[in-house]
């Protein structure tokens, strides 16, 4: 099992799902575990009643089919259904709006969708996600990219009685990059991969717990941005042009004639 995880962690995100599934094959015994614990690329599917796309994950799946977060109705329709309470729906429409505001901000454009779901310890799950094609004919406003895909999976469990002051925050979040260029001057070149961290927090509850878990994401999302950028970016930077050093480094480096 342990083998089977590392071995998912370093496949490229466009071949998780392959990946994923030749595994499942060899090792039946471990679907249940495997399913739980990898992340596979975000899918989307259109609510025909609100008019707007949202995102497919394990966390609105119930049987073959995916509840909206915009019409709180499942797709297709299933009898018998699970459901957040009142309350806590209520909750999830006001984190969906916030949450758009914020993929603008952040992402110039995109998906996101937000879900929540009461837990056995006194609390509440929430699941923000955030899909961005950043390709030509996606939502890339650059067009600098043939292919670009980012995938953001935040997953928070909150613990702790409404009648307390203080709430118990643990925020998993994990980034699925993939990007392709197809330039003349450069060539075609691919870069592809995934990180993960986690974050725990105590905070008050004064301000709300939509305040508290949107400061968390926004601080752990941008650390996840940096250390993409210094580690996948950074260290291919380094690589190409030891091997492939731009020409006005040669022209420095030769000697006068």
């Amino acid at each position: 099992m342990e083998a089977a995880l590392g071995l998912l962690r370093r496949m490229p995100p466009k071949q998780s799902e392959t990946a994923l599934s030749a595994l499942l094959s060899l090792l039946p015994q471990h679907s249940s575990d495997l399913l739980s614990q990898v992340d596979l690329p975000l899918q989307v599917l259109r609510d025909t009643e609100s008019g707007k796309d949202f995102i497919l994950c394990e966390y609105n799946r119930d049987a073959d089919s995916y509840r909206s977060p915009w019409s709180n109705k499942y797709l297709p329709p299933l009898e018998d259904a699970l459901y957040p309470s009142s309350e806590l729906r209520k909750l999830e429409v006001e984190a969906n709006e916030i949450f758009a505001i914020y993929r603008d901000q952040y992402y110039e454009g995109g998906i996101s969708s937000v879900y929540m779901w009461e837990d056995d310890n006194e609390g509440f799950v929430a699941c923000f996600l955030i899909k961005k094609d950043g390709s030509k004919s996606g939502h890339g406003r650059r067009g600098c990219l043939e292919e670009g895909a980012w995938d953001a999976i935040h997953v928070i469990q909150v613990v702790g009685p409404e009648e307390e002051e203080m709430a118990q925050y643990c925020l998993t979040s994990t980034i699925m990059l993939s990007l392709t260029t197809d330039d003349e001057s450069s060539g075609k070149f691919g870069l592809s991969g995934s990180i993960r961290r986690q974050m725990k927090m105590e905070l008050a509850v004064a301000e709300g717990h939509l305040c508290n878990m949107g400061r968390m994401i926004e601080e752990l999302e941008g650390k996840l941005r940096n250390s993409l950028d210094q580690v996948y970016f950074g260290k291919t930077r380094e690589m190409v042009c030891t091997l492939r050093p731009p020409a006005e480094i040669v022209q420095m480096r030769l000697p006068d004639s």
